[in-house]
């Protein structure tokens, strides 16, 4: 049996980004937690700290989870694992969880 192919951490969060961009109550309440201004988002785009904190919102709302990965038809452990594979590269030293 073939495994999955590694997902593209950078990628699927700009996917999660778009994905959360898209309705304004989610994105509203993107921008509280992590105090950005809209102006802000596309410079920060570019950022992985940026991209980690999107999917942490991700990973934090397991309703939006799913519904992120049913829009994307991934399995939601694809996000999780795009999660923890983005962790690591911003944060080395970071145990697995």
């Amino acid at each position: 049996m073939k495994s999955a192919p590694s997902p593209d951490p950078e990628g699927l969060a700009i996917a999660a980004l778009l994905f959360v961009a898209a309705e304004t109550e989610t994105l509203s309440r993107f921008l509280e937690v992590t105090g950005l201004d809209p102006g802000d988002v596309r410079a920060a785009a570019s950022d992985k700290r940026f991209l980690l904190a999107v999917l942490d919102f991700l990973m934090a709302d397991e309703p939006l989870l799913l519904t992120f990965a049913a829009a994307e038809t991934l399995a939601p452990e694809t996000v999780v694992a795009a999660h923890r594979m983005l962790r690591k590269a911003v944060d080395p030293a970071h145990e697995a969880y």
